[in-house]
């Protein structure tokens, strides 16, 4: 099975950034554009694992705690690499310095389980839209330059999921397979 950890964040954001993409749609055509219900914050791609790995990745993820919630607020529109090559069209994420940590300490509680680093800094941002060639995108990153610091909402998270996914010819879907609270005594 293909497994991730994430957060998720409040429908009242997924709103915002429907509205928002439903917006930007028709200047990149050409695009590939996430489904805003599918979105989450991703803390660690793990990967195609085997069934029997599924109980101690849980175990492990269990031991991940944090003193504090993490509070994000989704902001600016921006491309990965870079707007003049741009690959990824996403929505940054400005957050409390313990989503990295939460992060580097999920990633630490897998490695024994032969589970790789990542071998990128952690950048928490959501993905929007994927594009396959800089060709036709210009309208997008000249509408992303206008809207760098657009506020689409907050959050304050204390939670975290194991999720599955499941690829196919109409696009990713996401199960939520397994929750944890990572800050002690959290709803």
């Amino acid at each position: 099975m293909r497994l991730f950890v994430a957060l998720d964040f409040p429908d009242a954001i997924r709103a915002a950034i429907r509205d928002l993409m439903t917006k930007l749609k028709p200047l990149c055509k050409d695009a590939r554009w996430v489904r805003p219900e599918g979105m989450h914050v991703t803390l660690k791609f793990i990967g195609h694992v085997a069934d029997d790995k599924f109980e101690p990745i849980v175990h492990a993820l269990s031991g991940v705690h944090s003193n504090a919630p993490v509070k994000m607020n989704f902001r600016g529109i921006g491309f990965f690499p870079t707007e003049r090559r741009p690959r990824v069209c996403w929505c940054g994420i400005e957050a409390s310095p313990n989503l990295t940590k939460l992060a580097k300490d999920v990633e630490q509680v897998l490695l024994p389980l032969e589970i790789e680093a990542e071998g990128r800094e952690y950048v928490p941002h959501l993905t929007l839209a994927r594009l396959d060639s800089a060709k036709r995108t210009e309208k997008l990153v000249e509408a992303a330059a206008e809207l760098k610091s657009l506020d689409l909402g907050s959050a304050r998270e204390t939670g975290f999921h194991l999720f599955r996914s499941v690829l196919k010819r109409s696009g990713a879907e996401y199960f939520k397979l397994k929750s944890f609270r990572f800050v002690k005594g959290s709803v």
